[in-house]
């Protein structure tokens, strides 16, 4: 099961002009390649009068699955570029889309090539980059008159709180990072003299935007 890795954050619209060229960016996150597909048909729709939707994706813990499409531009300048940049980037799980409407100035295989590159970076940039953490999420049981003080501890940490139940003692869920579950229970121990009842629910990926 994969961990921490990181993915595009919202999905944002952006455009630069190139030697009159319109290009337009679109980066989204896709967890399967239908997603990716999917998306892509959307732009293309979008934009049926563009003279090229050239795309790029990568989906996998592994980029298992890669594919770049130039959509009538010279091969190896528009969707492989575009590819590189999503590695380069060390990204996951994301599909890119860059329409063009041709302004009248060709640029040439490595006009094009740096062309659809930035257009790439700058859709990356506009949506941004979250680095998406898997935490267990904790269930911490204890007596009410531990709440005070354990609350206090706990919003002042780095552990988020995702929530306190009531019933007849009181429960904190509390997310937890992977790497950092023994020390967490050592201080939750140390802090209520090891009164507290620990419990590992799940695991649950937390987003992070770090770009």
């Amino acid at each position: 099961m994969r961990e921490n890795y990181k993915t595009i954050g919202e999905l944002t619209e952006c455009e630069i002009i190139i030697q009159k060229s319109r290009f337009i960016g679109y980066a989204k996150r896709a967890e399967t390649e239908k997603e990716a597909l999917e998306f892509i048909e959307s732009i293309k729709a979008k934009h049926r009068s563009a003279n090229h939707n050239c795309s790029a994706y990568l989906i996998g813990e592994h980029d298992s699955i890669q594919k770049a499409n130039d959509d009538g531009e010279p091969s190896g300048t528009a969707g492989f570029p575009m590819l590189e940049v999503l590695k380069k980037q060390g990204l996951k799980d994301t599909v890119v889309v860059v329409t063009r409407y041709f302004g009248g100035i060709k640029l040439g295989g490595g006009g094009l090539i740096r062309a659809y590159g930035k257009a790439t970076t700058e859709a990356i940039a506009a949506s941004g980059v979250v680095e998406r953490r898997l935490h267990f999420l904790m269930k911490v049981t204890i007596d009410y008159n531990w709440l005070g003080k354990m609350e206090n501890e706990v919003r002042n940490s780095d552990f988020p709180l995702k929530d306190i139940q009531y019933t007849d003692g009181v429960a904190l869920l509390i997310y937890v990072p992977r790497d950092k579950k023994d020390d967490f229970t050592g201080w939750i121990n140390e802090m209520t003299n090891g009164q507290a009842m620990i419990e590992s629910l799940e695991s649950e990926f937390l987003e992070f935007k770090i770009g």
